[in-house]
């Protein structure tokens, strides 16, 4: 079982805690990782981009000058994609970006993921995070406590006072167990975990 310790939110090492095998001690997956991470950032484009082609543009429905006789170029439509105002190639059309990811493969990502994080010494585990009220220079506090910058908080239920503390600090984010995914804990270099929130975890994936 993979021992990692727990601290209080000075920094202090308070004991050695065991994490369980089937979630933090799996084989890390990097192609199913990658593909989840693809999909995730792909179902949050809007796909709402738009543009006209020459079929669309008002106007140009007469031919500029006529074909031949005047040295010029010939030309159709004042709204051939060569003209000022004119539509465009190829224009973007309203789609969906979206991709489905099979829910095992989404499992084997998560497991591989929070593996990660224990093997690379990334993940810190708190006895708890309790603010009587928001508070950033506490949570500033406890970051240098841990030298850590670009930090996930995940804590076992939505903590509005810890959230509100957090949010004005840059590459610091608060999410709940609930909502963590793949993409977030691999974007920060360190995760910061409750020991209620990673109970919560093992009771889920287990």
């Amino acid at each position: 079982m993979p021992t990692v310790g727990l601290f209080n939110k000075e920094g202090n090492k308070i004991e050695d805690i065991q994490l369980n095998d089937n979630i933090f001690a799996v084989e890390v997956n990097a192609d199913a990782m990658h593909q989840v991470v693809v999909a995730l950032l792909a179902n949050k484009r809007q796909g709402t981009q738009s543009a006209k082609t020459r079929a669309e543009v008002r106007g140009g429905g007469i031919k500029p000058w006529r074909q031949k006789g005047t040295g010029r170029a010939r030309q159709g439509s004042i709204r051939a994609p060569q003209w000022i105002k004119g539509g465009v190639v190829f224009a973007p059309k309203p789609r969906d970006y979206r991709m489905s990811i099979p829910k095992s493969m989404r499992r084997v990502a998560m497991l591989s993921a929070l593996t990660s994080k224990v093997q690379n010494d990334e993940m810190v585990v708190l006895d708890s995070l309790t603010l009587e009220a928001p508070k950033t220079k506490e949570i500033v506090k406890m970051l240098n406590a841990f030298n850590a910058k670009k930090t996930l908080i995940v804590t076992a239920e939505a903590n509005e006072t810890v959230y509100k503390s957090a949010r004005n600090i840059e590459g610091v984010a608060v999410l709940p167990v609930n909502n963590i995914n793949v993409y977030d804990l691999l974007k920060y270099s360190k995760v910061i975990m409750t020991k209620d929130a990673v109970s919560k975890i093992e009771e889920v994936y287990a």
